[in-house]
């Protein structure tokens, strides 16, 4: 959960609403996860081979099932 959270606070702080929103009202236990997958799977679909370090960030939040 520790690992997921910090991910999530990378999101948060990214400043792109498409991930940043969703994953900061994670962060307050207020997200829905179906909506947190999509956007994170968006985001991946966007800008997942741009280079930036949350390009392996996607995959691994929702990929490895980190999110409960």
């Amino acid at each position: 959960m520790e690992e997921l959270e910090a991910i999530m606070q990378k999101f948060a702080a990214s400043g792109w609403d498409l991930i940043a929103v969703p994953a900061q009202e994670w962060l307050d236990g207020k997200a829905d996860k179906d909506t947190l997958v999509s956007a994170i799977k968006q985001a991946d679909k966007e800008c997942g081979s741009c280079g930036c370090e949350l390009d392996p960030l996607y995959k691994k939040s929702y990929g490895a099932s980190l999110i409960p």
